[in-house]
């Protein structure tokens, strides 16, 4: 390890201090802090509702804010998107958002910000992007979709990746190659996971924040709450099935 290198990955990529956002008046998440580790993958849960996406959403600057988040230190809440972006943070969104009418490629190309971007890792990880590149995307199963909007955030060395549900409405299979994928994402750069799926969540995640009405309830190791069936019963409204 080089000298000092233990110290930055002590320090948090993301902090986050009372955030506040609203939509269209509404204020849908109340008070929000949290820390994000630089390195790995952090979870956060909730039931539908609480404010887990809006949180995403507001750290990325897309919704009003209030409150303090800051990236490796420096902050940005006062950023526009496209700055905050430019500052190295990735996203993809719930709804997937590919452009249907441009092909693969070109929704790829339209992603890239750097001089050299990460093909040949992308390729690698989705290959069936690579024969289905000259296709239309909005041609393209839902989870050939979800496949793209990962693809596009791994193009670029960023510093940070807010990832939402991304497994959400796909066949077992495809969930366990997008889950596979975010694994492999997860040892160049920290993910900020919103997901439902537990077994997901288990697998990938080492810490959880845990959001209830728009305020955190829980902030622990990821298998120390999934581990607690009193825990996720109060806090996910749901029964854990653990592996023999």
């Amino acid at each position: 390890m080089t000298p000092g290198a233990e110290g930055a990955a002590s320090v948090p990529i993301l902090t986050v201090r009372n955030l506040r956002c609203t939509i269209a008046g509404q204020q849908v998440v109340e008070d929000v802090s949290f820390d994000v580790p630089a390195t790995g993958i952090t979870a956060v849960l909730g039931r539908n509702g609480v404010g887990k996406t809006s949180t995403l959403r507001g750290v990325l600057g897309l919704i009003p804010l209030r409150g303090e988040v800051r990236l490796g230190g420096e902050r940005i809440d006062g950023l526009s998107t496209h700055r905050i972006v430019r500052r190295g943070v990735g996203y993809v969104p719930e709804d997937r958002e590919v452009f249907s009418k441009l092909t693969v490629a070109e929704n790829l190309a339209l992603a890239e910000r750097q001089k050299n971007p990460r093909r040949e890792f992308v390729a690698e990880l989705f290959p069936d992007l690579v024969a289905r590149r000259d296709q239309p995307a909005g041609t393209l199963s839902g989870g050939q979709q979800q496949m793209v909007s990962v693809a596009r955030a791994l193009l670029n060395d960023n510093r940070l990746l807010l990832v939402d549900e991304p497994t959400k409405g796909l066949a077992p299979k495809i969930v366990t190659e997008v889950a596979d994928a975010l694994r492999e994402a997860s040892k160049t750069v920290p993910i900020l996971l919103v997901e439902q799926n537990l077994e997901v969540v288990r697998r990938l995640a080492e810490d959880a924040v845990v959001i209830a009405g728009g305020r955190v309830a829980h902030v622990g190791k990821a298998s120390d709450i999934l581990d607690d069936e009193e825990l996720t019963r109060r806090l996910l409204g749901v029964h854990v099935e653990h592996a023999a």
